[in-house]
């Protein structure tokens, strides 16, 4: 069995749940030996709020749980795409001079493990580079999102090249993971011959947990990630606090929030609210369970009309609110949907768009039907029990390394 696993990134921070908490922790379990290239920013590590470490892993390699860390100094390679695009039809693995392709190299691994478009451009000139020094290395490229995505504003030469490297890498590529069933149709449109399996961003099973929501006499809505002025709908979750409010008591725990190396105003909660919104703030990974307690539903909210990413997404907060039996409540996104209407898990707004005062006519309907809240959290915890989670997707992992070693 191939022992040796080198986990390329070129944007996430090196302790992300998929990447670190989930997968490179189970094949470290499983024997495999981890190393991961991870990106620094001018000379710091970041955590997963944002947070830069400025007194911990200032080592340009070091170990922590057990994973080999490797640093480098994070490079913008969406301004060279035509030279990255030359680069993978020139064939010459020494025109990949990217600093993550170097170290990869170095590494010498069985298996390399791609997270991103780029990371995946780097793994390309890795597997020529030792390939010409006689060594056979598998490659898989781990999706977590559709790039290019066809419908964000981007270059229309942009859009092209990035599909021509697309194309190029995957016939390179020996396994594709990706997050979702409409992406992996996706990969599957592009090359009919790769194997993609899907491993849904899922966290481990919450122990002792009783679900049940839907008690109280007001509800409670739970929003995790992610939120500033960009991103996480902070403006239209207020406006649905305080369209609710002149129908009934609801409430927002907000898990998360705006990154820590933020520069923008703080978030404006209107001061006739301001007792309905709660802050729990960054919490730990493993203290998410925690945080969602005495929530009745799991708001997402992504723009399905201009992107396609979005429409095919399965987010981490999805199966974060059905590990610990919360309904979610969503708008039309088309992976969502198809999960929650075979699950019976939550309820969809049926517009790409949802606006504020769409999502507080579900919430009506929700909060004048307190049974449908309680049987939906029963259903989500028990398909979480017995299909998603990270124990089930922890198998499927393994077992595509194992087949790749064989």
């Amino acid at each position: 069995m191939s022992k040796n696993v080198c986990f390329l990134i070129t944007e996430h921070p090196f302790l992300d749940a998929r990447i670190f908490k989930k997968e490179a922790k189970s094949l470290h379990s499983h024997g495999y030996q981890v190393t991961m290239i991870v990106p620094r920013k001018n000379g710091y590590l970041l955590d997963v709020d944002g947070r830069i470490f400025h007194d911990q892993f200032l080592k340009p390699t070091f170990f922590h749980d057990g994973i080999k860390i490797i640093t480098y100094e994070q490079i913008q390679p969406e301004g060279q795409l035509k030279n990255l695009h030359y680069n993978l039809g020139s064939g010459n693995p020494n025109r990949f001079t990217d600093p993550l392709t170097k170290l990869g190299i170095a590494q010498h691994a069985d298996i390399y493990h791609a997270h991103e478009f780029f990371s995946l451009y780097s793994g390309i000139g890795i597997k020529h580079a030792l390939r010409t020094r006689g060594k056979a290395c598998k490659l898989i490229y781990d999706s977590h999102e559709l790039e290019p995505d066809p419908l964000v504003m981007e270059s229309s030469n942009n859009k092209k090249l990035k599909n021509e490297m697309l194309v190029s890498m995957l016939r390179e590529t020996d396994h594709v993971i990706t997050v979702s069933q409409s992406i992996k149709s996706w990969y599957h449109r592009i090359n009919s011959t790769i194997p993609v399996d899907v491993i849904y961003n899922s966290p481990p099973l919450t122990s002792n947990h009783k679900p049940g929501q839907g008690k109280e006499k007001g509800l409670t809505i739970a929003f995790e990630g992610m939120i500033d002025s960009k991103r996480g709908s902070f403006e239209k979750l207020m406006e649905i606090v305080k369209l609710s409010n002149t129908h009934f008591d609801l409430k927002v725990r907000i898990i998360g929030g705006r990154k820590k190396s933020s520069n923008k105003q703080c978030l404006r909660i209107p001061p006739q609210i301001a007792d309905k919104v709660e802050f729990s703030g960054w919490v730990s990974y493993d203290s998410i369970p925690s945080a969602m307690q005495y929530t009745d539903i799991g708001w997402v909210d992504l723009d399905a009309e201009h992107s396609l990413n979005n429409r095919y997404a399965m987010p981490n907060k999805f199966f974060s609110y059905l590990n610990n039996g919360i309904p979610i409540l969503a708008n039309q996104c088309d992976d969502m949907a198809n999960f929650i209407h075979t699950h019976d898990c939550g309820y969809i707004v049926k517009k790409r768009q949802a606006t504020a005062a769409d999502y507080v006519q579900a919430l009506l309907q929700l909060h004048s039907n307190r049974k449908l809240i309680s049987d939906m959290s029963t259903n989500a915890r028990n398909i979480m029990e017995t299909h998603y989670s990270w124990g089930q997707m922890k198998k499927k992992l393994v077992n595509i390394y194992t087949r790749l070693d064989s």
